[in-house]
This record gives C-alpha cells, sequence and structure tokens, in this order.
C-alpha cells in the first residue's frame, strides 16, 4: 500500500478538514480529496463521512487508523535499518510512555546505552500503556522503559533505578488538611500509583485535570492552581524558584524503572550485552 495515502488519511483523522490536511502536508485540496478516494477504493469501503462541517471516521475509518500508523512505524523502522552505514552495525528501537520519556532518568539511560554501544542506532517510540505488551511482541521494539512491566510470558526485565514524586501546589505553606479544596492534578503513572493514590483520603475527588503527560500537568499547576504529585526531578527547579512548593507531611510515592525486553527477540544477545551493566545500577532521582 503506497503509505502517502496512509499519512494524508491519518493527517485528515488528526486535522478533521481536508483543507487543513492539505496545508499540513503542502498538498492541494484536491489532491488531498483524491487520496482518501483511492484508500477507500484500495480498502473497498468509506473512511470518513462526508457531511458539511462534520467530517468524522466511519467504523471502518476507526479500526483501520491503529493499522495505519503501525504500517508506518514499521516502514520507517525498515528504512532506517537498511540505511545504516558501516558506521552504525545495529538499530536498538526503545519504547516508552510519553510519561517515562520526560524524566531524566530515561535520557540518561539513552547516553549510557550511547557510551556502551557507540556503534548503534537509537530509535525511541511513544506509546501508550496499552500497547506496550503488542508492541513488544509484534517487534515494534525491541526494548521498553516502563514502571509497570507487563505480564508476559517470555518477558524479561532488570530494574534500572528508582524515583520519587512528590506533593506539590502552587501555593505556600498548604498541608494534608488546608489542600482538601484545592483543584486536583492526576499525572497518570498506572495501576500501582493509583491504588497508592487512593489511599490519600485529602486527594479522593475528581481532578481537574487528568494528564499522560508531565508538562500539562506542571504548566496547569504553576499557572492555574492547585496540588498534585509530580516526579522530583521535574519539580525541583520550580520549587527551587518558589513557583510550586511542597505541601508539608504529605507522602512521597516511589517508582522503579525497568528496561523490559522479550528473550524471544533476535537481538537478544545485543541487549543480553546491556544488561550487566544496567543490572547494577541503582541512581536514585
Amino acid at each position: 500500500m503506497d503509505t502517502d495515502l496512509l499519512r494524508t488519511f491519518l493527517e485528515v483523522n488528526k486535522t478533521r478538514h481536508f483543507g487543513r490536511a492539505a496545508t499540513n502536508l503542502y498538498l492541494t485540496q484536491s489532491a488531498v480529496s483524491f487520496r482518501i478516494r483511492q484508500l477507500e477504493i484500495k480498502l473497498r469501503t468509506p473512511v470518513f463521512t462526508r457531511k458539511r462541517g462534520n467530517l468524522r471516521l466511519t467504523s471502518a475509518g476507526e479500526k483501520f487508523v491503529p493499522y495505519a500508523e503501525n504500517i508506518l512505524q514499521t516502514w520507517g523502522r525498515a528504512r532506517q535499518d537498511v540505511a545504516l552505514t558501516d558506521s552504525y552495525q545495529q538499530q536498538l528501537t526503545v519504547g516508552a510512555t510519553s510519561l517515562i520519556w520526560e524524566i531524566n532518568n530515561t535520557n540518561e539511560w539513552l547516553e549510557q546505552v550511547e557510551a556502551i554501544q557507540p556503534e548503534w542506532a537509537l530509535r525511541t517510540e511513544s506509546l501508550n500503556r496499552q500497547q506496550i505488551p503488542s508492541a513488544l511482541l509484534e517487534k515494534q521494539v525491541d526494548i521498553v522503559l516502563t514502571s509497570e512491566p507487563p505480564k508476559l510470558a517470555d518477558l524479561q526485565q532488570v530494574r534500572l533505578t528508582n524515583f520519587v514524586v512528590v506533593l506539590v501546589s502552587n501555593e505556600p505553606e498548604q498541608n494534608m488538611n488546608t489542600i482538601i479544596g484545592l483543584p486536583l492534578v492526576y499525572l497518570d503513572w498506572g495501576t500501582r500509583f493509583a491504588v497508592e493514590h487512593s489511599r490519600i483520603p485529602a486527594l479522593q475527588r475528581a481532578p481537574i485535570l487528568h494528564s499522560h503527560g508531565c508538562q500539562p500537568a506542571l504548566k496547569f499547576l504553576i499557572n492555574r492552581g492547585g496540588v498534585g504529585f509530580l516526579p522530583l526531578s521535574i519539580a525541583q527547579p520550580w520549587i527551587d524558584s518558589c513557583k510550586l512548593y511542597f505541601v508539608k507531611n504529605s507522602p512521597i510515592i516511589q517508582n522503579e524503572l525497568f528496561m523490559v525486553w522479550l528473550s524471544s527477540n533476535e537481538k537478544y544477545e545485543d541487549i543480553s550485552v546491556l544488561i550487566d551493566v544496567f543490572s547494577e545500577t541503582q541512581n536514585t532521582c
């Protein structure tokens, strides 16, 4: 299938507008319409309903979105793999949620990998939590960095480090009694964090913001106010500048960062080169 058709389909789905998609793709609107028609001919079904001012996916289009995304990701990895020069003998594809990519530990990990294996080319992928098992099983990624390893029979894992999330507010002198009336910002770290969070009576209310990224949560707390947990490494610069403040007597939640992979991955021997190094790493942010 022509990858240009897939890119056009995903851009139209993103913008929900043929004209805006055309602008983003540097095409004419008629060219975008033609590509969508070509895609629908190949799939033998419409992917969009075209009511004036209300462009929406059909049920077939909704089903096709993850396939289009996976095909483009696979094609991108394939092009990068075969284009490796003599300087780069191997490509390692690393996946993580956007939340994990934002903490300092993952950047440090990438730098360590490059130092250990300078002949490797690294590729990073952002995944949502639900995509992680299938991304590993379908070999879309070689390694995943996660705070909650999925339960897969063939899964191998090593703990890289631990990090803490701390309760902060934009208002000084707050404690576990005074925060009850503040808007709640909830940063979604997964099931384990949700359980810990549910044990804190002062935070048991509907969040004004439920976020899967540190930066939206951080900006909301600073600009709009409220209370919520942030990674210490993200919050510390803003605490130092008196834009955020620790909530007094608040619990500190410990998280762990794991490197996980499948033993059936054909790059297992290459991955094992990293294991001895990182299995000893116990840095705390």
